[in-house]
């Protein structure tokens, strides 16, 4: 059985992924859960504390599970079909974009501390693809290939869940590990 933190957090996760950082409101997570708006601040003192806790524990989960599909690669094409399944598990799953990416959308408009958490969760996403794709390439090229993966994968689960098919992140994913397997 949940708790009621991570209650409020899986209702927090959803509105952020579905509207964004101002879509959460203490009184919305309240009437969500059928409890007094005082209980939310029971367990989050601040917005910015609660939303910064749903980065963190997403940001966790994201990785662990990035951990158990790769575990048995060996290969760079190997580790980056993994990471794709991962993007892809994570729409099927919920239908919703990346909740990182739904406030990496909102940037400027967000706390500093949870804009940093943010930039982190992308960072590490970069970084892990980098060491995925081997040392075949100079690191600045390799970084850059990163980055473009991950903002392949970002637009393309953006476009699916906003366009109802998930159709369109399958063809990114497609690109991708086409891309990857072509010689030089």
């Amino acid at each position: 059985m949940a708790s009621k933190r991570d209650e409020l957090l899986d209702a927090a996760e959803d509105r952020i992924r579905l509207g964004g950082y101002h879509a959460v409101s203490f009184r919305d997570l309240a009437d969500d859960l059928g409890i007094k708006s005082a209980s939310v601040h029971y367990y989050f003192r601040h917005k910015e504390g609660l939303v910064l806790a749903v980065v963190e524990r997403y940001a966790a989960r994201f990785f662990d599970a990035l951990a158990r599909e790769s575990e048995a690669a060996t290969l760079p094409i190997e580790h980056m079909t993994a990471f794709c399944r991962i993007y892809r598990q994570t729409l099927e799953c919920s239908e919703k974009a990346c909740l990182c990416g739904v406030l990496g959308a909102e940037g400027q408009g967000l706390p500093r501390d949870l804009m940093q958490a943010v930039a982190q969760f992308f960072t590490a996403n970069i970084d892990w693809v980098a060491k995925a794709l081997g040392r075949s390439m100079p690191p600045r090229a390799r970084q850059r290939r990163a980055s473009k993966i991950v903002a392949a994968l970002q637009g393309g689960m953006m476009l699916a869940s906003t366009m109802g098919n998930i159709g369109i992140l399958d063809d990114v994913i497609a690109e991708i590990l086409n891309d990857l397997r072509q010689p030089g």
